[in-house]
Parts: structure tokens; C-alpha cells; sequence
């Protein structure tokens, strides 16, 4: 069972769009916090945070594409 787990975290946590990471990482507080406040959140708000985390994957998807894509003007 532990393994069951362990494994549904790991494709959790790298298939995710990953919002909660980057936002402990900028803020400088824990993951697991930051996760446990979004599920709080929308516990108590009856699920307006969703958007926002939504939004936020939106924003950092588009931003890793830019960083990807090369300029026209470069052969």
C-alpha cells in the first residue's frame, strides 16, 4: 500500500502543473503548506482558489513556452 502511495505522489507531483512548488519556492515557505492552504481554501471559499491556481498554471505554461521559442531572426 505504501508503495501505491508513493508512486501516486510521484506522478502527482511531476505531471501537476507544478503552481504550488514554484510559489514555495518564490515565497520561501514549504510545498506541502502552501498546498494544504489552496485545499483550505477552497474548502472554505467553496472553490474560488481552483481559478486562481488554474490561472497561475495558465501564466507559467505560457511563460515556459516563450523561453522555449526562438526568435524569428536567429538561424
Amino acid at each position: 500500500m505504501k508503495g501505491l502511495v508513493s508512486r501516486f505522489q510521484f506522478l502527482w507531483e511531476n505531471y501537476a502543473f507544478g503552481v504550488c512548488h514554484r510559489l514555495g519556492e518564490k515565497l520561501g515557505v514549504a510545498t506541502w503548506s502552501v498546498r494544504l492552504f489552496f485545499i483550505y481554501a477552497s474548502f472554505i471559499t467553496y472553490g474560488s482558489p481552483i481559478i486562481v491556481y488554474l490561472a497561475l498554471a495558465f501564466i507559467m505554461k505560457l511563460r515556459k513556452f516563450q523561453r522555449k521559442r526562438s526568435p524569428i531572426w536567429d538561424f
